[in-house]
């Protein structure tokens, strides 16, 4: 079997886009079928409770010290422990900043309606948690970045338990993505412009 790195290497930027759409819009689809089963129409509108100090202090809270924490050990850890095979890159480095804010959006809004709204609100903290990191199958044989995602979900689901609130765990899950997503960008693009000097040197 190839390595998964390889893989990505061979999909164009077209594919690696209908994938990443597609998928969320399953996400979508199927939180939509199971919720219409599981949720009365009371509990649903609870989950949306909308506090804007509570989304900027819990949510904006929460993503800081994530993405502290994320910054800290990618500065001081080897550098192959981040790597994912190369995804995160392919998804992001050749995006305009718009496009990556509505990526960032879709992956945060689709994936936390799924597994903190509906697995999260009615199988609890621990299922929700550990489906999530099972989704990320693609970090299954790094067992850093597994840790990591699995952590992460945990402290998502903390934070939706604590809130009540489904635009928290939105808002925090997007700022994390969009924050790392532009790190990947200005990466890109300067390591371009220093290949850009080099030949013209």
């Amino acid at each position: 079997m190839r390595r998964q790195s390889e893989q990505i290497r061979m999909m164009d930027d077209r594919e690696v886009l209908i994938h990443l759409y597609f998928t969320q819009l399953l996400l979508i689809v199927v939180s939509a079928i199971i919720g219409f089963f599981l949720f009365d129409l009371s509990t649903f509108q609870k989950i949306w409770h909308f506090d804007v100090a509570t989304v900027l202090k819990y949510g904006g809270g929460s993503a800081m010290i994530v993405l502290a924490i994320d910054f800290l050990l990618m500065r001081y850890l080897p550098e192959h422990w981040y790597d994912d095979g190369g995804i995160n890159e392919k998804i992001f480095q050749n995006r305009s900043i718009p496009h990556i804010f509505f990526l960032c959006l879709l992956i945060a809004f689709s994936e936390e309606l799924l597994f903190r709204g509906v697995i999260q609100t009615h199988f609890g903290l621990f299922i929700a948690s550990i489906v999530f990191a099972l989704l990320h199958v693609r970090y299954l044989e790094k067992w850093f970045l597994f840790g990591m995602v699995v952590l992460l979900s945990f402290f998502l689901g903390y934070i939706y338990q604590r809130t009540n609130s489904l635009w928290v765990t939105i808002f925090a899950h997007f700022l994390i993505d969009f924050i790392l997503a532009i790190d990947i960008r200005l990466h890109y693009v300067r390591n371009m412009k220093e290949g850009d000097g080099s030949d013209n040197v």
